[in-house]
């Protein structure tokens, strides 16, 4: 049986992440607060605070502005190249664009 993809406002999956469950139980249950926010300290993630406080929309993929300024930030992961945030940011975009 298939693992159900949990989604959350960017176009990730909490189902593919080795936090989730651990560290964090999601951006919906966390209110755009998860584990990471600590550690670069910041309150919230952008991305959801602006999608979900600010313009009221159940995900990114309902945006005009999709796939703006505040999804760079996937570039200063220290953890990925700039090959592999550029592969992140399609899928992200992917997935959204695939909600609509």
């Amino acid at each position: 049986m298939a693992t159900k993809k949990i989604g959350t406002v960017c176009g990730t999956s909490c189902s593919t992440c080795d936090h989730h469950k651990k560290e964090c139980p999601g951006c919906d249950e966390t209110k755009g607060k998860p584990f990471w926010t600590a550690f670069i300290g910041i309150d919230r993630c952008a991305i959801y605070d602006c999608c979900v406080n600010d313009r009221k929309l159940p995900h990114c993929g309902k945006c005009p502005d999709l796939m703006c300024e505040r999804f760079e930030r996937i570039r200063d992961d220290p953890n990925m190249n700039e090959a592999e945030a550029t592969a992140c940011l399609a899928a992200m975009e992917k997935e959204l664009r695939g909600r609509r």
